[in-house]
């Protein structure tokens, strides 16, 4: 049964009639009476939030007055702070949350954390209601995404962290950003937040802006979010546009990531925009003049030049003089002296040389280089150096087929052809006679500026044994030699060390032979008679069936010369026949290897 407005004030103020009257005098004491009276019957139910005021302090308990017979105790430990310091004063207004209400014991237990947690679910209610934001802590990773700290312990899934996949998810972990609120439910105690929300808007209010700004030519800085084979593309506040490899350096670029990170901050230049497909074309390189307006100024030919080489290919090394600008060193270029097969054997790259401009042409956007005009031309002073005549000394370098190398300096080789190592010698290879490292002397016999030839001779440095070779050997006389090759044509015989004679197969007998192979073998030692000799062409005619005639001339000359004065005509005519069969028989010249050829 409710009260009665005296009664309560009784119970409040006691039974005597004088302090009531007082208490009732006056409307300003009405008034607080009432609110007295009205606070005499307030019941609190368990989970409400109230608000009380602290007027005391033990050290396990704090006791908070809520306007109820008995004060509610709270845990000190609700006070205390990270360090567990009591961070709490007498008469502090507090609020707190109903967790007991015991009306016939008259006991009230209050918790100010779970008042705190009501609040913070209060706050996020009205944050999701309201489409607000909310910022928290990213304290760890668990499946699917993150925990995050807002007061209470909320969820973060992996695909709402970002705009695009996160690579190291772990730099995330305590990091404080701003979230939405997806969804929440109290009861199962779960908050789904979303941080990618909040960066697409902020993208597309970025976006829009720069959509109202861009215009072509404009400078505009971006922030590199990927990078390809191609390009990179660049983030211009909510737009992308693609800075092209062949746009990012007047130079050369052999892949964007040599210059950028995502995430870089760059300058470029809008080259070109598409307002309906939203394309971006940008340039980084327009934003300095290109160097080539200016080249023929700054590369005059026959100056000398320094730069890196960046680039071999099989005709030549590419030379980088400044960023934008390249010149070719052809590989013919590169050396006045030696035949370079590849560029690599000279120069490597990233290798500083020094060259000369040999051309440029600017508008081709080429530049010829030259590192062998760097020096003197040794060939134009190696005819001073080495006049044909001079004999020389130096190693073999190199043996081919058809002669031999022979260092003369440190830069020229000289070629002794095959033909010119021995006067007599018949030699199938140089290897028979001579090595690799051998040092000969030779003498110069000419030297060809133009052609880059240098001509040696070895068989030079002595005497032609052919020029003597008629006052070793006169026509008649006999001579034995070694066989030293047979053919169907003769027999060659070597007279002394290479200087050989041919014994034609009309010249071995009497007897008409068709070849002499397989009459002679080579090593056997023959005798003959020397039909003719020419010098000139190395030639020495040989006769062995002459040997024998010359015996019969004798005995028939002979017995011509004591025949007397003919006594009858026929001993006459038997003079006469003899006489000419004499001079029938006088030698002919042997026909040459040559003649018998043709």
């Amino acid at each position: 049964m409710k009260k009665s407005f005296k009664e309560a004030a009784s119970e409040l103020f006691g039974n005597e009639e004088e302090d009531v009257a007082e208490v009732l005098d006056g409307e300003e004491s009405m008034s607080e009476l009432m609110d007295l009276y009205e606070e005499s019957f307030k019941r609190f139910a368990e989970g409400e939030l109230v608000t009380g005021k602290i007027i005391a302090v033990d050290k396990d308990h704090v006791l908070v007055d809520v306007g109820y017979k008995s004060e509610g105790r709270i845990a000190i430990n609700e006070f205390k702070d990270e360090e567990g310091n009591v961070n709490v004063e007498l008469y502090d207004e507090v609020e707190v949350m109903v967790e007991v209400w015991d009306e016939e014991q008259e006991r009230v237990v209050l918790s100010k954390d779970k008042a705190a947690k009501i609040k913070i679910w209060e706050g996020i209610k009205e944050i999701h209601d309201a489409d607000e934001t909310i910022d928290g802590v990213i304290t760890s990773r668990v499946k699917g995404g993150f925990s995050v700290d807002v007061g209470l312990q909320a969820f973060l899934p992996g695909s709402q962290a970002d705009l695009r996949p996160i690579r190291n998810l772990d730099e995330m972990v305590g990091q404080t950003f701003t979230f939405k609120v997806l969804k929440y439910n109290r009861k199962r105690s779960n908050i789904v937040l979303s941080r990618r929300a909040i960066l697409e808007q902020a993208r597309e209010n970025a976006r829009s802006e720069t959509l109202a700004s861009i215009h072509e030519g404009k400078v505009m800085e971006g922030i590199v979010k990927n990078i390809t084979e191609y390009g990179v593309f660049a983030d211009l506040g909510g737009v992308d546009g693609l800075l092209h490899i062949t746009d990012i350096s007047w130079g050369r670029v052999k892949h964007p990531s040599e210059l950028f990170s995502i995430g870089d901050a760059i300058n470029v230049k809008i080259l070109s925009y598409d307002m309906e497909k939203e394309r971006v074309s940008l340039g980084m390189k327009q934003l300095s003049p290109d160097p080539w307006t200016v080249a023929t100024e700054q590369y005059p030919i026959g100056s000398k030049v320094e730069g890196k080489i960046v680039s071999l290919t099989d005709y030549g090394a590419f030379v980088e003089l400044e960023e934008g600008i390249e010149g070719l060193i052809h590989v013919s270029e590169m050396s006045w002296t030696r035949k370079i097969r590849h560029p690599s054997k000279v120069v490597s790259v990233g290798e500083v040389v020094e060259a000369v401009v040999l051309d440029i042409k600017p508008e081709n956007r080429r530049i010829s280089l030259g590192m062998k005009q760097v020096a003197e031309n040794p060939w134009e002073i190696i005819s001073d150096k080495y006049p044909v005549g001079t004999v020389i000394e130096g190693k073999i370098k190199n043996i081919t087929d058809f002669g031999l190398f022979i260092g003369i300096d440190d830069e020229i080789d000289g070629l002794v052809h095959i033909s010119d190592i021995s006067w007599t010698k018949r030699i199938k290879h140089p290897s028979e006679v001579y090595k690799k490292g051998d040092l000969v002397q030779a003498v110069v016999l000419d030297i060809d500026k133009k052609s880059e030839r240098f001509s040696l001779g070895i068989k030079q440095t002595q005497p032609d044994p052919w020029k003597s070779v008629e006052e070793r050997y006169t026509v008649g006389k006999e001579i034995t030699g070694i066989v030293t090759n047979i053919t169907d044509f003769g027999v060659f015989v070597e007279l002394e060390e290479g200087i050989e004679g041919l014994v034609h197969v009309s010249e071995i007998s009497k007897e008409k032979i068709k070849t002499p192979v397989g009459e002679y073998a080579i090593g056997d030692e023959l005798a003959s008679k020397v039909m003719n000799i020419n010098s000139e062409e190395r030639r020495i005619g040989l006769s062995i069936k002459r040997i024998g005639e010359e015996n019969d001339k004798e005995l028939l000359s002979e017995y011509v010369n004591n025949i007397g004065p003919a006594t009858s005509s026929f001993g006459e005519s038997l003079r006469e026949t003899l006489q000419g069969q004499l001079d029938q028989d006088k030698p002919e010249e042997t026909p040459t290897e040559t003649e018998e050829s043709e």
